[in-house]
């Protein structure tokens, strides 16, 4: 068994998809699946983070005093 993935979860995914979301069949199959990931709210943009420059700026700007 080592080795075996488990199967693509199409039950689900057609039920959220077709049923949950309202979308028609040809919709549907015209999405990608990061697409409809996304739709889903499985997958999530990352938050932007800060360089080292801004993040250099920020912390002069709201230097940690202890006063």
């Amino acid at each position: 068994m080592s080795g075996e993935r488990a199967a693509f979860p199409w039950e689900a995914v057609l039920h959220a998809g077709l049923c949950r979301m309202r979308l028609s069949a040809r919709d549907f199959w015209a999405m990608t699946p990061r697409e409809l990931g996304f739709a889903l709210g499985v997958l999530r943009p990352l938050p932007a983070v800060p360089g080292r420059q801004a993040l250099a700026a920020l912390m002069q700007a709201f230097p940690d005093n202890k006063e």
